[in-house]
């Protein structure tokens, strides 16, 4: 598979890149990879980049987004921070993403059994790991209303988890007029996904 060019990076759309990332996540499921020389990537990105994406997922040492859309070097911009919430130096790493680099897809991937999302349920933390979880505590008091009769359970966790996602979707939206506007005209995407660490899956929200 050859590395992204200016060329290739303009002729994807933002449904093309979501298929991308889908067709990755199938590979990754059956342990099959795209052939591609990574020294060779190193040598075609040494003077530029160009990818097709930006991910935000969350540090969990099992959701690394190369991995997981078996993507390589020069093909997406990975963000990562624990419980994958937004805030501003993650949108302007966002924006400069889209904005700058041409990037035509941003996704938002949280995941199962996820331990930011777990202590922010518990009420785990203290010092920054408490001013970090204070992220999340929106996506707790979400589902909360809604699934209020699971809490203290690992089907509680991930419905946080999952309203994390939309709540950080809707942060994008709301604080970046430049990326709203971009998705608005149909320049870039804005999509939510869940990967599930039992079995590989990527479920797009």
């Amino acid at each position: 598979m050859k590395t992204h060019t200016a060329n290739s990076q303009a002729s994807i759309n933002p449904t093309s890149a979501l298929q991308v990332l889908i067709d990755g996540n199938v590979r990754f499921q059956k342990n099959l990879k795209a052939n591609r020389n990574l020294l060779q990537q190193v040598n075609d990105t040494s003077s530029g980049q160009y990818p097709f994406a930006a991910i935000l997922s969350c540090i969990d040492s099992r959701t690394s987004a190369e991995l997981i859309f078996d993507q390589g070097l020069g093909d997406i911009f990975s963000i990562r921070i624990a419980g994958n919430f937004i805030n501003d130096d993650i949108l302007g790493s966002m924006e400069f993403a889209c904005l700058i680099a041409g990037s035509k897809l941003i996704v938002v991937l949280g995941h199962t059994h996820c331990g930011a999302v777990t202590a922010a349920c518990q009420g785990q933390g203290e010092g920054y790991v408490a001013q970090m979880l204070e992220n999340i505590q929106p996506a707790v008091d979400e589902a909360a209303e809604q699934y209020g009769v699971l809490q203290g359970t690992d089907e509680f966790v991930d419905k946080v988890a999952v309203a994390n996602v939309r709540i950080a979707m809707a942060t994008i939206r709301k604080k970046s007029s430049a990326l709203l506007q971009l998705e608005q005209e149909g320049k870039i995407g804005i999509a939510g996904a869940i990967y599930n660490v039992k079995n590989g899956v990527v479920t797009f929200l």
